[in-house]
């Protein structure tokens, strides 16, 4: 790791921790409801399993993947659906699960798309935000932590499909994406 890590930002404990506590702020608002959570593939699928297991209600689970990256370290800005959702979200509420927000533009898209096929109410749960990169307004509900405008890996974010299974959020040394 330490070939490709600068610097170790949040540690497997700190993550743990935030996860819990979302998970009851999550169980808190939702009481009663009928709660989607989807998560978006691949870099929340880490981060959501734990976020769900410390979520206290029956809830159903969802996956949509989506992309405007493809194989480079800087959006593209257009955003595609690779894999919908398998089900009607029509008048229940949804709780979007992401791994890192960056300009806002892919969960300003989904929430936009899921609102207009129905959704009762569209909120948002990340694991990282970098407000810094953002170029259009999103509404965060629950954020786990606030990282610097590094490229940072780990807990389920990679780079080139690469250190997903890193334990903790590291900060990508330059050298490794730089010039690829």
């Amino acid at each position: 790791m330490d070939d490709v890590i600068k610097e170790v930002l949040i540690s497997e404990d700190e993550i743990h921790k935030r996860i819990k506590e979302l998970g009851n702020e999550i169980t808190n608002d939702y009481k009663g409801k009928d709660l989607v959570v989807i998560g978006i593939l691949k870099g929340a699928v880490i981060f959501m399993s734990e976020l769900v297991k410390n979520i206290d209600l029956p809830i159903t689970m969802d996956f949509m993947s989506v992309s405007s990256y493809g194989k480079s370290s800087i959006s593209t800005g257009e955003v595609r659906i690779i894999k919908d959702l398998d089900f009607s979200v029509e008048g229940k509420d949804l709780l979007i699960v992401e791994d890192i927000i960056d300009t806002g533009l892919t969960l300003n898209y989904l929430s936009e798309l899921l609102e207009k096929r129905g959704a009762n109410r569209v909120r948002i749960c990340t694991l990282l935000d970098k407000p810094e990169r953002r170029t259009v307004g999103v509404r965060v509900d629950y954020l786990g932590f606030e990282v610097p405008d590094e490229f940072v890996v780990g807990y389920g974010l990679d780079y080139a499909e690469l250190y997903r299974n890193f334990p903790f959020i590291g900060s990508l040394k330059e050298e490794v994406y730089m010039n690829k």
